[in-house]
């Protein structure tokens, strides 16, 4: 049983009047208290945090800042204001929020100690609806949120030796977030429900998700709107969603539900948006099309769905006329089944992705978005070890060069480049590319993280971290690998402690992840972790060597920012 200790940000919340409410409503209560925890798991995970328990009506979460988790407290007490306010004023769970800085414990995923126990006693300090915070937390978040505080002065905390000083943010119920770490704020923002297959076929369903992921494409283009992104939003494929509860855990004001019924040379598309706030349908139409004109559908819908958000999209340009889609059709649904399994992520369906993509390219050579989806399945064959290294580099480079002649407005193209130029350390033509990504998709989540990472090689840790976050906020069901960007913007910005929690989110540790730890914890002076996490890294891969094996993974552009990693893999003991 592996046991360690690390310094974490600990909220604890629980329900104020809980006991009142279950004596008077068992099975009501217990139903409120669900959205609550709902709402609060969502909002957690929005602020890179994690849920460590739920026993009861009280929670406890941790994250890597302090920063996050009172930002965090105070989006969790804004939203249950909100969603109190829909129930009669006699069944509202009111929650009192305590949060500290502090060393935990860390035992199977759970935490223990002092770190926890003051943050458990701050809580109980504030009133219900309230946030209070320990003399830690403030001295870390005074000059960073603009938020309000008043100190209560040094308390003596039950089983805590040493008094505390403990501090009230004031209107906390109606404290905001800053505007940049809540979704979409100041933007119409929405989620799009992956399309129903109703063609009693399943080999169409691919031509249903296909179609989703288009048009959140195409939504995505446009800067003035916030979509949640395509990995999240399949996460909810087949559900029969609640439109008031997944736009509570999404953070969402609109949702947009469709389906797709195809036979033969016809296809009738039926789509409606909603407001999640009313759950009032705004707008629904039924689309019944040739096949031959699915790309004047997608566009219909897409507009369709913009002008009616509020606010109105005004003067969006539009680049669709300048893209050259494929006119094979056959072409087409290969490129949108080729993708379903790519997504998967498993070895037997990048192998059928392959081949689907292989023959749409064969159907039409001149299929710029084809040869683009190539170069990804190739870079996940990759990216797990399914295929020679310098081989595949080979095919990426032929097919995103390929699929740049034929269509310069893919952001796909761009993204798979920035990332092939940065392989080569040319920072200037991966920098020119991930740009015109952005431009072209700013709401990817996979442009946005590749953004922070980019700015992390850069220098620009700090502006990294921001991009990271907001990508992680896009997709909340992002990949692990966005940890390990996360950690190394943190390593860059000297933020050691948040750096090794960022890497430790991540499930499967590989000998790499455990040398980044080692390297954190080196810079700490915790001698006996670094110890541990080298022989870890050394029991994973004996022959592991920090100038061949580590070094060549790093892309940094100031020789400084190198030898600060190369320094501290080394000052943790591993072998040079």
């Amino acid at each position: 049983m592996r046991v360690q200790r690390k310094l974490a940000a600990i909220l604890s919340a629980d329900a104020a009047g809980y006991s009142r409410l279950m004596s008077e409503d068992e099975v009501g209560t217990v139903r409120i208290l669900a959205t609550c925890r709902e709402l609060v798991t969502a909002v957690v995970s929005r602020h890179g945090g994690r849920v460590v328990d739920m026993p009861g009506d009280n929670v406890l979460a941790e994250f890597a800042s302090a920063v996050a988790a009172v930002e965090a407290a105070g989006a969790m007490q804004a939203q249950l204001a909100a969603c109190n306010a829909e129930l009669p004023e006699n069944r509202r769970l009111a929650f009192r929020i305590g949060v500290n800085l502090g060393d935990v414990v860390v035992e199977n995923g759970r935490l223990y100690g002092d770190g926890v126990n003051i943050a458990a006693r701050v809580e109980a300090l504030a009133e219900p609806g309230g946030i209070c915070v320990s003399g830690k937390v403030y001295e870390e978040v005074q000059r960073k949120l603009d938020v309000a505080f008043e100190d209560l002065g040094e308390r003596a905390l039950k089983n805590i030796v040493q008094p505390v000083r403990v501090y009230r943010v004031r209107g906390a119920a109606a404290a905001a977030t800053p505007a940049a770490d809540a979704p979409g704020a100041g933007k119409p923002s929405l989620f799009v429900h992956p399309f129903a297959n109703l063609s009693g076929d399943p080999q169409q369903e691919f031509f249903a998700d296909g179609l989703t992921e288009d048009i959140l494409t195409e939504l995505s283009r446009f800067r003035e709107l916030f979509v949640i992104s395509r990995n999240t939003s399949f996460k909810y494929k087949g559900q029969a969603v609640e439109v008031k509860k997944v736009a509570r855990e999404l953070g969402v004001h609109y949702v947009v539900e469709g389906s797709v019924r195809k036979s033969g040379k016809r296809v009738r598309v039926t789509v409606q948006l909603i407001d999640a706030e009313t759950d009032r349908h705004i707008w629904a139409e039924r689309y019944d099309r040739d096949i031959d004109d699915i790309f004047a559908l997608q566009d219909e819908v897409t507009n369709a769905i913009v002008s009616v958000l509020p606010g109105r999209v005004e003067d969006a340009t539009r680049d669709r006329a300048e893209r050259k889609p494929t006119d094979n059709m056959a072409a087409y649904e290969c490129v949108l089944a080729a993708k379903v399994l790519h997504h998967r992520s498993v070895r037997s369906d990048n192998v059928k992705a392959m081949e689907l993509i292989e023959r749409a390219i064969k159907l039409d050579p001149k299929y710029a978005h084809a040869h683009a989806w190539k170069a990804c399945i190739v870079g996940q064959q990759i990216t797990y070890g399914w295929c020679d290294l310098q081989a595949g580099l080979r095919v990426i480079e032929e097919e995103v060069t390929t699929a740049a002649a034929l269509d310069d407005n893919d952001s796909d193209v761009h993204r798979v480049l920035a990332a092939l130029r940065l392989r080569e350390n040319d920072h200037e033509r991966a920098s020119y590319h991930q740009q015109r990504a952005l431009s072209l998709n700013p709401n990817d989540d996979l442009i946005v993280v590749q953004q922070g990472e980019i700015l992390t090689w850069l220098g620009q840790a700090e502006e990294g971290i921001e991009w990271i976050r907001k990508a992680m906020r896009l997709n909340p069901y992002h990949p692990a690998r966005f940890w390990a960007h996360l950690g190394r913007a943190y390593f860059v910005a000297r933020r050691y402690a948040e750096a090794a929690d960022a890497v430790l989110h991540i499930s499967t540790l590989d000998p790499f992840h455990l040398a980044s730890l080692a390297a954190c914890y080196a810079q700490l002076g915790d001698a006996a972790t670094t110890a541990s996490h080298v022989r870890e890294t050394l029991a994973r891969k004996a022959d592991f060597s920090v100038a061949r094996d580590y070094l060549p993974t790093l892309h940094y552009k100031r020789e400084s920012d190198l030898a600060h990693h190369r320094d501290a893999l080394l000052k943790s003991g591993l072998p040079a």
